[in-house]
């Protein structure tokens, strides 16, 4: 049984990975909302939602910041499911104060296991890691 939270990071994933198919037309709230009805037990919503608007309002200073601890990788390079880890990661790691550094790491690690290729976890971690220790 997944927590809450972990739902609802799955759910912000899916919404960034569907953002990645039509970004100029998407309605990210609705998206949202849409993945979290699909989810078979209870999301924390307020946490969600709070993810996705801070991962909206800071998305260039975010995808900075990978860019500079992965810079062999390009953004449009990474698959989606690990760009879009990436991004909830490092937003709780450089702008939310909820979770400790190791239990946003272990989350975004233990779902690109779950949802991403075959080295998805590893490539989560590096990155993350340089993140947080910087």
């Amino acid at each position: 049984m997944a927590s809450r939270r972990r739902l609802a990071r799955i759910a912000v994933m899916q919404t960034l990975f569907e953002q990645d198919f039509s970004p100029k037309t998407s309605d990210t709230v609705q998206m949202l909302h849409r993945n979290i009805a699909e989810q078979e037990e209870e999301v924390d919503i307020p946490f969600a939602e709070s993810l996705l608007q801070g991962i909206e309002e800071h998305a260039d200073d975010i995808r900075r910041a990978i860019q500079e601890h992965a810079p062999q990788w390009p953004l449009d390079r990474m698959d989606r499911i690990s760009r879009a880890l990436l991004m909830i990661g490092a937003f709780e790691l450089l702008y939310s104060s909820e979770a400790p550094p190791a239990v946003v790491m272990n989350e975004a690690i233990d779902i690109a296991k779950d949802f991403g290729e075959g080295e998805s976890g590893k490539f989560v971690n590096g990155v993350l890691n340089a993140i947080a220790h910087n």
